[in-house]
């Protein structure tokens, strides 16, 4: 894809560098800026240059570099101001905890914080820092200001850091961020707002797995895409999401955390070992429905001849979730059907108390496992119609039923609020 405005010609995107030792990865992706069609300007704080020199960027960008608008050597005077004006997007990789604490509070000390006030731009910003930093409630603050003014923010991943110490604040994936980046560019605007911030969204993906002997199980075709997009498409718009990924197939997205387990059993506990702590629960996986009760210790050789394999139900972490919740947990299901999908949805819906059912016909061109798309019906409890879309991507799709999951919570609390004001009366 070629990024370009109105009038045919390349993006422009203004790419500030702080003084992280990320700064390094930035050259990735002014790169694949590049190659996508988009022309670079770089800017850089004085601590950035520390880590890595002008000159590099300089010279895979073609541009002059931007440190201080004061050098002699710059050649705008007013540089902060038609370097900011005359972009189509800004971003902002890594993003250090201090440059994040000016960027909320409206300090304009550099060149880097004076283009950000100065900018009309949409903006992303990369985080990247030490863990505890990262963790910091002053940071949570000002991360949560920078999404209410419509930053877009591209959550850092887990790893092990420059410091020696294991957690989130390594800077995202490049190619993450170059993605978001775009996908703004592409529509002009941040298409995805934060409206999910606050949120702690918990999914399952994928199939899960039942041994029958050392080398053989019951399992299904699911590849944990929609899983995966829904994920994807929540951390996006500002929530905490947690996935437990049974068996995949699927690129698993970045910047998520991801609990692995095979056996419908250990997705249950897995599931309950999270649960108190999110706010939303999407049941995507494709749980078996059955597993042997007998796991064989030794591989079943086929000259034994015909045998006999005795089921039993696996656990129903769906129902015990909606069973068990707490309150202001909204529950998720999933139905993926044959035939009369409409019908056992709404059966599922009721049987299993659920705030929203997502159901579709496996059997259809374009919808089922394995594929890149999806065809969807989306049911709630009430009896509106429900909401059938048409084939698109898991990933649109994962943000309608986002959106529908947003009026829920609207609803949700609005009935709260006035129950609250009932009893108070």
């Amino acid at each position: 894809m070629t990024s370009e405005n109105t009038a045919g010609q390349s993006k422009q995107v203004a790419l500030g560098v702080t003084g992280g030792i990320a700064a390094y990865k930035t050259v990735e992706i002014l790169r694949e800026l590049q190659k996508n069609g988009c022309r670079v300007r770089v800017c850089m704080t004085p601590r950035a240059c520390e880590f890595i020199q002008p000159l590099t960027f300089r010279a895979i960008s073609g541009e002059h570099v931007v440190v201080d608008d004061y050098s002699p050597d710059n050649p705008d005077p007013i540089a902060h101001i038609t370097f900011s004006q005359t972009v189509d997007l800004l971003i902002v990789a890594p993003a250090t905890a201090n440059t994040i604490a000016k960027f909320a509070s409206g300090i304009a000390d550099d060149f880097l914080t004076s283009t950000y006030l100065a900018s009309t731009a949409p903006v992303v910003v990369a985080p990247a820092m030490n863990t505890t930093m990262w963790l910091h409630p002053a940071t949570a603050r000002n991360l949560k200001r920078l999404r209410d003014d419509g930053v877009t923010i591209i959550e850092p991943e887990e790893g092990i850091m420059a410091c020696g110490t294991t957690g989130p604040g390594r800077l995202a994936d490049p190619q993450l961020i170059v993605r978001a980046a775009l996908e703004i560019l592409e529509n002009g605007k941040q298409t995805r707002p934060s409206d999910l911030f606050g949120e702690r969204v918990l999914i399952t993906a994928g199939a899960t797995r039942e041994e029958i002997d050392p080398v053989r199980f019951l399992s299904n075709r699911s590849s944990g895409r929609m899983g995966f997009a829904l994920a994807e498409a929540a951390q996006s718009r500002g929530a905490e999401v947690t996935l437990v990924a049974g068996a995949t197939t699927a690129e698993v997205p970045a910047n998520v955390r991801v609990l692995r387990a095979t056996t419908a059993e250990e997705m249950r506990a897995r599931v309950l070992e999270e649960i108190s702590n999110s706010t939303i629960f999407i049941g995507a996986a494709a749980v078996a429905d059955y597993r042997p009760i007998t796991r064989l210790a030794e591989k079943i050789k086929k000259s034994d001849g015909h045998f006999t394999l005795t089921l039993e139900p696996t656990p129903d972490i769906l129902a015990e979730v909606s069973r068990t919740r707490h309150e202001g947990l909204l529950v998720i299901g999933f139905a993926a059907e044959t035939i009369d999908v409409v019908r056992h949805a709404r059966e599922k819906l009721k049987r299993k108390n659920l705030d929203c059912v997502v159901a579709n016909d496996v059997t259809s061109d374009g919808a089922g496992f394995d594929v890149e798309t999806n065809i969807i019906t989306i049911i709630k409890p009430d009896d509106a119609a429900p909401v059938t879309l048409p084939v698109m991507s898991k990933l649109d799709a994962a943000h309608r039923i986002l959106n529908e999951i947003k009026d829920l919570r609207a609803t949700r609390d609005g009935a709260l609020k006035e129950g609250q004001s009932i009893a108070r009366a």
